[in-house]
């Protein structure tokens, strides 16, 4: 099992933790299979929501369960089941995907790839946290507040389930980390102009009260 007092050793886990995080599969699909740089359409966020209007749903979900994949795999493989490996090469993919090397470090909002570290961590915080989602998204029909409290979620499901204290920091850090990337959202939220979702993948408004003027671009929640 890889030790974290082995520095070389620790180091290579985390720059290859890192790297795997920062590969946009998003951009990717989207440049090879529409020739469309998603950095200067829609939201310009690399994440799966904006992937999925240049690429479509069905090859937008790909790009999400990729996102995932890249924070599972690190974690899964390289860290052995070592609590503070495991949240600290969770934390470097997740640093990847939000800094990523290859975009000159801007990339998504920690969402999707902070799900797969958890998934690889202790899964069912990830399902309990899934349902804090799917309420929330039922109720107020914001994607940006239901991924925010999602990842305010991580760290109270991670308490209660006695999980390492390692894992119940890391859970906090994403979830402070998610809600700084989502400020946009919960601002648009205050102003009247973020956009809700259909309840059953139907279109979205554009404001939330009647007559409101839409916002400049669209904002991403992943």
């Amino acid at each position: 099992m890889p030790e974290l007092s082995d520095p070389a050793r620790l180091g290579a886990i985390l720059i290859a933790s890192y790297l795997a995080g920062s590969v946009p599969f998003g951009w990717l699909m989207a440049r090879a299979l529409r020739g469309v740089d998603i950095r200067t359409t829609g939201s310009g966020n690399i994440g799966a929501t904006n992937a999925m209007r240049a690429l479509g749903r069905p090859l937008g979900m790909v790009a999400l369960l990729a996102d995932i994949a890249k924070g599972f795999a690190p974690v899964w493989f390289l860290a052995g089941g070592e609590p503070g490996l495991q949240v600290a090469c969770g934390a470097a993919a997740v640093g990847g995907h939000v800094w990523p090397v290859f975009l000159r470090f801007r990339g998504g909002k920690a969402v999707a790839t902070g799900c797969g570290v958890l998934l690889a961590i202790d899964w069912p915080i990830v399902v309990g946290a899934g349902l804090v989602w799917c309420v929330t998204l039922f109720l107020w029909r914001f994607v940006g507040v239901a991924s925010v409290t999602m990842g305010v979620a991580f760290p109270c499901i991670a308490l209660a389930r006695g999980a390492a204290v390692e894992v119940v920091c890391g859970a906090a850090a994403l979830a402070l980390l998610i809600v700084g990337r989502h400020r946009s959202n919960m601002a648009n939220v205050l102003a009247g102009t973020e956009p809700r979702v259909g309840l059953f993948g139907g279109s979205r408004s554009r404001s939330v009260a009647e007559g409101e003027s839409p916002p400049a671009r669209e904002e991403d929640d992943d």
